[in-house]
């Protein structure tokens, strides 16, 4: 038998030259944050090289897209910029990306 990992998120994605390292998390069955939700806590990290992370990052996008031609995922529709301009950041624009992106990748 094959050890099994189970995940509730990334909470982060670090690139250092070479090497990709994803943080996972769980969330915890004893801390809450301030609305009484279980807090998301590290629980490993999963190290790639660049090339293993681009072509598992590739196998996933694969998955996802037949859970979407499934039916059992529904994509969002994209953000439009509130002030018109498409392809613009506002600084000042609240933080909208999910919860589970890295700031390294904004």
């Amino acid at each position: 038998m094959h050890a099994e990992l189970y995940t509730d998120g990334i909470e982060e994605i670090t690139v250092s030259g070479t090497v990709v390292r994803v943080d996972l998390v769980s969330l915890s069955p004893t801390e809450r944050d301030a609305n009484n939700a279980p807090k998301r806590v590290f629980s490993q990290r999963l190290i790639f090289s660049v090339e293993s992370f681009a072509n598992s990052v590739d196998v996933m996008q694969k998955a996802l897209q037949g859970l979407v031609d499934a039916g059992v995922v529904r994509r969002n529709p994209p953000i439009q910029p509130h002030n018109g301009a498409s392809g613009t950041h506002d600084a000042l624009a609240p933080n909208t990306r999910p919860l589970n992106v890295s700031s390294n990748f904004r």
